[in-house]
């Protein structure tokens, strides 16, 4: 009788582990921010030919641009601000 509560209990103990392991709350991006940080790196990387995007930005890579948008995000859209220690 016992071999047959072991997967079931191993099951939820695994889950009981996963589901305490998650992070606390995360903010939520909400679509002003979103829409205002996609502006502000567009305005901080041109495009190298208007209308194309495939042609890649005047400025930095796909990477400084992605970075440049998350360090907005986390700033709640000031860029120029530092992120506060934790």
């Amino acid at each position: 009788m016992f071999v047959n509560w072991k997967s079931p209990l191993m099951l939820l103990a695994v889950t009981c582990l996963a589901v305490g392991a998650v992070p606390g709350q995360a903010s939520a991006l909400t679509a002003e921010l979103a829409r205002k940080c996609s502006a502000l790196t567009a305005k901080q990387f041109p495009p190298r030919e208007l209308g194309n995007p495939a042609a890649g930005s005047a400025k930095g890579s796909g990477r400084v641009q992605h970075d440049y948008f998350n360090k907005c995000v986390a700033n709640n859209g000031n860029v120029d601000a530092q992120k506060p220690p934790k």
